[in-house]
């Protein structure tokens, strides 16, 4: 092979600002990877040569379409629909889908980015992909988001299937979306396959998805907490975020004796003095799947306190588990909560800390800092099972389920351990593991 002018960390970056400086969210991603995994480049000749880096920072392809559906009065409403393929280096595309006003493609590529480097981490061959619509389901009614969810999958069909993409739920798109998705997808294919996770348990969905992001989480801190010669119980937990991920998380950080402080939404947070109970999670979680979304109106019933406006991260806990958006927390927040003794953050939704946040988090001494791409590798995990027990058309254990939730949990955490350029950075042995396994695969694959 011919070799190729070294390129320079800088050169890179400011390559990346000119073909994608449109993409915030993106190249925070990318930067975040490149910084970590350059020195391994800078020692590798063989991935230089193969010029891996570049190649892998770019998506195979961005799907861009329109969705055009019937509301119930009868008007026609427009959507714009993406599905991003970042990587089938290791495997079938892999990723959620998200609806949201707020959905857009610098927002899916990032996603993508990070998706193709978290299935990286576990022991799955899976690639990274996501999607999504600027689609806003409040206010919808329920045959409103069915035909929505019909007219996305038919633009979205012909580019998936269970050996080429497979979707998963994200915000927004849980059970009931997936049902309306995989429904359309199978009378257009004429095939009942594996090519959506996050089904019905009754017609080949796991018995523990929903949960497994929000476990996996708790899993992956827990073990970062021993590390540092310390348990979960005992310990007062902030949680942002009250959907899926959040709820999951507290559930099982209260089982493990952990005190649940907060959950929030958008207008504000609810504190629980002395700790939520299961019952309080379970009630909110009913609310949430019936449509209430106002956390305020839900205080007294769960037995908290609603404080409008204020962020969660204003709450002293000893371990912070963000897990409502990207970039939620920032640096004033992060410095805040090492000051007031927070000796963890665990992130639960993807890429939870801005730059600066993360710069903070890593540098500050005696603080535990787990990354979204290992800490909340939960959900793709139990995904990958639910692929091969379509394929095997066999059933799904929930107990078997779990421990092998635990298992993967502890391969990403013991992969993250030893490729750690120091002891603890688990951030940067996330991304140089998962950089390692996909470059060999790249260059073992070919040029093409």
């Amino acid at each position: 092979m011919t070799k190729n002018t070294p390129i320079d960390l800088n050169s890179f970056l400011e390559a990346a600002e000119r073909g994608h400086h449109e993409d915030g969210e993106y190249l925070q991603a990318l930067r975040e990877i490149a910084v970590d995994v350059w020195p391994v480049i800078e020692q590798s000749p063989r991935y230089r040569d193969w010029r891996v880096i570049e190649r892998l920072m770019a998506p195979d392809r961005i799907i861009s379409f329109k969705v055009n559906w019937t509301r119930d009065d009868g008007s026609i409403a427009l959507n714009r629909g993406w599905r991003v393929q970042h990587s089938d280096v290791l495997g079938p595309y892999k990723g959620g889908l998200r609806f949201h006003g707020d959905v857009h493609e610098s927002e899916l590529k990032f996603l993508a980015l990070e998706q193709t480097f978290k299935n990286a981490l576990t022991p799955l061959t899976l690639g990274g992909a996501k999607g999504g619509a600027d689609f806003d389901p409040r206010g919808c009614s329920e045959q409103e988001i069915m035909r929505f969810c019909q007219a996305f999958m038919t633009r979205l069909a012909p580019h998936i299937g269970a050996r080429t993409d497979i979707p998963a739920g994200d915000i927004n798109v849980g059970t009931r979306e997936i049902g309306y998705l995989f429904g359309q997808y199978r009378r257009m294919s004429n095939a009942f396959e594996g090519a959506l996770t996050g089904k019905g348990t009754g017609w080949g969905g796991s018995p523990v998805r929903e949960a497994a992001t929000g476990h996996g989480l708790v899993h992956f801190a827990a073990l970062a907490a021993r590390a540092v010669g310390k348990e979960m119980e005992g310990h007062s937990v902030i949680v942002s975020g009250s959907g899926n991920v959040a709820s999951h998380a507290a559930e099982c950080l209260i089982a493990q004796g952990a005190k649940v402080k907060t959950l929030s939404g958008r207008a504000g947070t609810l504190i629980w003095k002395d700790g939520a109970d299961h019952a309080a999670i379970l009630s909110l979680r009913e609310a949430r799947a019936a449509g209430e979304r106002d956390l305020s109106r839900l205080a007294g019933e769960v037995g908290a306190s609603w404080h409008d406006g204020l962020s969660a991260f204003e709450v002293d806990g000893d371990i912070a588990m963000p897990c409502a958006t990207q970039n939620e927390l920032d640096e004033a927040d992060a410095r805040r909560l090492a000051e007031t003794g927070c000796w963890m953050v665990a992130e639960g939704s993807n890429m939870a800390s801005t730059a600066q946040a993360q710069k903070f988090l890593r540098e500050a001494e005696g603080l535990v800092y787990a990354p979204s791409k290992a800490a909340n590798a939960g959900g793709v995990a139990v995904s990958g099972f639910e692929m091969a027990r379509n394929a095997r058309f066999s059933a799904l254990n929930p107990s078997a389920l779990d421990d092998e939730l635990r298992n993967v949990m502890s391969h990403i955490f013991e992969q993250c351990c030893e490729a750690a350029p120091r002891e603890g950075d688990y951030a940067a042995g996330a991304n140089i593991a998962a950089f390692h396994r996909l470059a060999e695969a790249m260059i073992a694959q070919g040029v093409g």
